[in-house]
């Protein structure tokens, strides 16, 4: 399973590690994901995603999981989160 947030597309860093003597060693920097329930209001239902939690404030700052997906650009989301983000349009249009 890859180290993504679905919402923020938010991935690992490379960067180094560096002594006290200034040796340099590659490491990475993995982001802080977590697995979470995030409730669309107009569809209803639950959504589990596996997100960053610099992106569950993001979404709660947005105003919830709806209002974020409709902001957000394609590029960054998750298949998972493009099928949710098509519902949504839909019922929308509806």
């Amino acid at each position: 399973m890859s180290r993504i947030c679905e919402l923020t597309g938010k991935g690992r860093q490379v960067g180094c590690n560096v002594s006290h003597a200034n040796n340099k060693t590659k490491r990475v920097f993995l982001p802080n994901l977590q697995n979470v329930t995030l409730m669309s209001e107009s569809l209803e239902r639950s959504f589990k995603f596996r997100v960053s939690t610099q992106g569950l404030r993001s979404v709660e700052h947005n105003g919830g999981l709806d209002n974020w997906l409709l902001k957000a650009s394609d590029t960054k989301l998750s298949p998972r989160a493009l099928k949710v983000k098509r519902e949504l349009k839909k019922k929308q249009a509806a």
